[in-house]
């Protein structure tokens, strides 16, 4: 079980492909801040509002110098579909062994219709500019988190 993060600290690197196979690093992204949000599943109605939120608000996400990164264990082909049909601006990772979502500790034990399954549960992470944690929203509630989120980034 990974240590639960906290705000402060250096967030744990990653390296993933994006929707086209491209490697988006942590390191890369340096001086930067970074909108690295985790959701549950592609075109799923919380994902596709949380996405079509996040895409609403990118400008001001840009202006405040951040980069919105959305990581799910979808592979890169459900990823084009879901930035294609919602016209998504920003990368969305494919984690699809979870090893990122375990290293930032939303890989979780869940329970729908009485099944248990692994899955994301839905956190957002802001990393500054210094690749330290700036902001964590774990078990996030879609409505009204862009606002949260840019807050963070502004503060």
């Amino acid at each position: 079980m990974a240590k639960e993060l906290k705000v402060g600290e250096k967030a744990p690197d990653f390296s993933l492909p994006d929707e086209s196979g491209a490697s988006v690093t942590l390191k890369e992204l340096k001086g930067k801040q970074i909108v690295l949000y985790f959701y549950p599943k592609d075109d799923t109605p919380g994902c596709t509002k949380e996405a079509c939120d996040f895409r609403d608000v990118e400008a001001q996400i840009l202006r405040a110098g951040g980069v919105i990164l959305g990581v799910s264990l979808d592979g890169k082909d459900s990823h084009r579909k879901f930035i294609k049909k919602f016209g998504l601006p920003f990368a969305l990772l494919s984690d699809e062994d979870a090893t990122v979502s375990k290293a930032y500790g939303v890989y979780k034990e869940k329970n729908m219709y009485g099944r248990t399954y692994w899955g994301i549960e839905r956190s957002t992470f802001v990393i500054d500019a210094a690749g330290k944690l700036k902001a964590i929203f774990r078990k996030v509630k879609v409505d009204g988190h862009d606002d949260e989120v840019l807050t963070a980034l502004r503060a």
